[in-house]
């Protein structure tokens, strides 16, 4: 157990610190926390062998060590719950069409880059199919925090570009969530794409959805609203907590990923549902919870999986990901966005604007480390070209998150 708690004790360090380091200058914590866990695993694969006997011994431990993987998923159920106490549907749907048209390019358009680039360079194997999905669900999402820290900066949060990319912005990640349920439940079925069992798999989806809307829209409230009367503290939390427990166990009976469980029970905690003041004191405990010990842990740990080794075996590839990321968003939402009557620099800014991943591509690819979708230690029988892939995406939602807002300041400068 000492061994257990100065593990956490040191990742939960270096990666807060890190985090802080990021946010002083001006990126956001989870790309420090990031890089944190990248220098780790530079650490063990550089120093190290050169350090060893027991200080090496004590650096494979870190990066290894079992504890770490089970805190990393517990991580991922309370970000995936945050995510969707965030992503307000009332928003979502008061948002424009213009929003929405934006928000679905962004979503098509580097998606289908994302395959197309997979499937190019992913040899043939049962699990093509499900790889080159996650590469294209992985291109897909934006990260809010680092372009809504731009508009803010600039006062144009509350314009209409503004407002357009967040709304997109929100409708993209959820739709990066629900896709990743889909690819990892046809990844668990072994990858058959038989038509009746995507029937199948569509009609259970079909009725996870119904039941936890129908719960989440007229029961949750009344239950919730009952127990805040009996004033116990953090009773409410727990609450959540355990129906989002239930709907996960729900969605794994149906054959689905459990992360829907998560992401459905926080989507239908709203104000008008549960209270402002209810409203604004859980996500306050959710954004403690996860900024605070369970993000930085779960980031760090995923730099930790990263090999740098993968951009010089493949520099061809690491290029066309990062390239296929940032003009797959620029033309897939820059274009609707002059559709809808913004002048080119602003639709060009919009496409911008979405390019940034960040934390949700690194909670996907999160989950498909845990799913076993993409090699990240050599399994036997994968392409080496499958191995460095994780690595990859990891780089390009670092990469696409620092140039995004850097390149947002750029275009609006005239705006301020």
């Amino acid at each position: 157990m000492l061994l257990v708690l100065s593990q956490l004790l040191c990742l939960l360090v270096i990666a807060r610190l890190c985090g802080v380091g990021a946010e002083r200058l001006g990126q956001a914590a989870p790309v420090g926390e990031l890089v944190a866990g990248v220098l780790i695993a530079v650490a063990v694969s550089v120093i190290g062998p050169i350090l060893g006997g027991a200080a090496n011994g004590l650096l494979v431990d870190l990066r290894e060590a079992p504890q770490i993987a089970d805190i990393a998923t517990m991580a991922i159920f309370f970000l995936v719950l945050r995510a969707g106490v965030d992503m307000e549907p009332r928003e979502m749907f008061a948002a424009s069409g213009g929003a929405f048209a934006v928000a679905l390019g962004g979503v098509i358009v580097p998606m289908a880059l994302g395959i197309g680039l997979a499937w190019w360079f992913i040899p043939a194997s049962e699990m093509k199919v499900a790889q080159a999905l996650v590469v294209g669900v992985a291109m897909s999402v934006t990260a809010i925090p680092a372009t809504a820290r731009v508009f803010e900066e600039l006062g144009l949060l509350h314009s209409r570009l503004g407002i357009t990319v967040m709304a997109a912005a929100l409708i993209d990640d959820v739709f990066g969530l629900i896709l990743l349920a889909g690819v990892t439940t046809y990844a668990a079925t072994g990858g058959d794409a038989d038509l009746g069992n995507l029937a199948w798999l569509a009609a259970k989806a079909c009725l996870f959805f119904t039941v936890t809307g129908l719960l989440g829209a007229h029961v949750y409230p009344h239950v919730n609203e009952r127990l805040r009367e009996e004033k116990i503290v953090a009773l409410d939390l727990s609450a959540l907590v355990a129906v989002a427990i239930a709907y996960a166990l729900l969605a794994e009976v149906l054959g689905l990923h459990w992360i829907m469980g998560a992401f459905m029970a926080g989507l239908f905690l709203e104000p008008a549902r549960i209270g402002q003041r209810a409203f604004d004191d859980m996500k306050l405990i959710l954004a403690a919870i996860t900024s605070g010990v369970l993000g930085p842990l779960f980031f760090v740990s995923i730099g930790m999986q990263v090999d740098l080794g993968a951009v010089y075996e493949a520099p061809a590839l690491a290029a066309l990901v990062i390239l296929a990321a940032f003009f797959g968003k620029l033309m897939g939402s820059g274009l609707p966005a002059l559709w809808i009557g913004f002048d080119r620099r602003h639709a060009a800014a919009v496409g911008v604007g979405m390019s940034a991943r960040g934390a949700v591509e690194l909670i996907i690819l999160g989950v498909v480390a845990e799913a076993g979708i993409l090699a990240t230690g050599g399994r036997a029988g994968e392409a080496g070209v499958v191995d460095n892939l994780f690595s990859l995406l990891v780089v390009m939602a670092v990469v696409t998150t620092f140039i995004a807002p850097l390149a947002l300041r750029w275009l609006l400068k005239a705006d301020e």
